[in-house]
């Protein structure tokens, strides 16, 4: 009779906290430890855009703090802690001083998530639900290669919006307005070779 593998432990929020800088990224899933590189140019460039649009937006109204690959406490025991492109806490939900340095306990307002071309569809969706399950109320799913940005909410409903379409903020940030072919352009063309 063989002995079955060794069973990894499960690591809580805190341990992954402790786990030192280095160049990839990690979320918890249930306790186990997920690993991925770090995004590409792109991807960070439409991150980046996204986080100043939004910040744009809520800083001038006092309405909390867009953050960049922030990580959040999903859930616990076992936990779950991921770290989204970019997201938004609304100013009533803000973490105390002394909570500020760690992981957010619960779920961002708003997340946003930018597709790489090596995310796989099956667990796109089950981050989607993940961060609803959680509390967040609207997550923005970001295709760049075809300039459309899904929005869904925690009843279940999906809005595809084309590039040519208005994204909006729903309940969760009133008044937000951009047309999506604003917030996620064609990437650039690289100068030809001597210019």
């Amino acid at each position: 009779m063989s002995t079955p593998p060794p069973v990894a432990p499960l690591l809580t929020a805190e341990d992954l906290y402790a786990i030192p800088d280095d160049d990839r990224r990690y979320e918890l899933v249930d306790g186990r430890l997920v690993v991925s590189e770090p995004p590409g140019w792109w991807h960070g460039a439409l991150a980046t855009r996204i986080t100043v649009a939004l910040d744009g937006y809520v800083t001038p109204r006092g309405l909390g703090i867009v953050v960049g690959e922030a990580g959040y406490v999903l859930r616990r025991a076992p936990d779950t802690v991921r770290g989204p492109d970019v997201s938004f806490v609304r100013a009533d939900r803000l973490p105390p001083r002394g909570r500020a340095h760690r992981f957010y306990e619960g779920a961002a307002d708003l997340v946003v998530e930018i597709v790489s071309p090596g995310d796989r569809a099956g667990e796109l969706a089950r981050k989607v639900a993940g961060y609803l399950a959680a509390g967040t109320a609207l997550v923005w799913v970001v295709y760049p290669e075809i300039r459309t940005v899904v929005a869904h909410r925690p009843d279940g409903t999906a809005r595809v919006h084309g590039e040519d379409d208005t994204l909006d903020g729903g309940e969760v940030l009133p008044g937000f307005a951009v047309r999506v072919a604003e917030l996620v352009p064609e990437l650039p063309d690289a100068p030809p070779d001597g210019a």
